[in-house]
């Protein structure tokens, strides 16, 4: 079921030096091809990139939260066209945790990395950094990376008790919780 997958979910940032199999990556690569999107309009795009160095150049992209990148053996980088739709993010945002949940499934360990809004250097942000590293086309965007391979560490399911459960109100908002 469902919901065992978003049980067992976790972000995972070690990883084994062992690649993924084709067949897995053409498995995400369908999985995030079938998000859903407002309207339809698909703004995303997606750079799926296997080579070490190329990823090890992504695992810099930012001052703080990607260096644990750098031995991931995939790495895929949702883009997006923000003239094709109002809520490109939003769009990239779901296909993102697509991406996470599919490599889940898969018995793979994932790690989403923020780009969108995050510096790379005093001088430019990461999203310039990503685009000139990967030639993305001129008024391309970079909202994140989700870091893809085996899990070289394990982690336990977050424990039901840690839910927050005072965060959910029925037919009204209710501040007491």
């Amino acid at each position: 079921m469902f919901i065992d997958l978003l049980r067992k979910r976790r972000s995972i940032r070690q990883f084994k030096d062992t690649a993924v199999e084709r067949e897995k990556i053409d498995t995400l690569i369908e999985a995030v091809l079938r998000s859903p999107s407002s309207r339809g309009l698909n703004p995303w795009e997606f750079v799926v990139v296997k080579e070490s160095a190329t990823i090890e150049k992504l695992s810099r992209a930012k001052v703080h939260g990607s260096r644990f990148m750098q031995n991931a053996p995939l790495a895929i980088v949702v883009c997006a066209d923000p003239c094709k739709s109002d809520v490109w993010i939003e769009d990239c945002a779901i296909a993102s945790l697509i991406l996470h949940l599919t490599a889940t499934d898969l018995e793979l360990g994932s790690c989403w990395v923020q780009i969108r809004q995050r510096e790379h250097d005093e001088n430019r942000s990461a999203e310039e950094y990503i685009g000139n590293l990967l030639g993305l086309r001129e008024g391309m965007v970079v909202e994140a990376i989700v870091a893809i391979g085996y899990a070289a560490e394990q982690k336990a399911g977050h424990d039901p008790a840690t839910l927050l459960h005072q965060r959910i109100s029925f037919e009204r908002y209710s501040v007491e919780q």
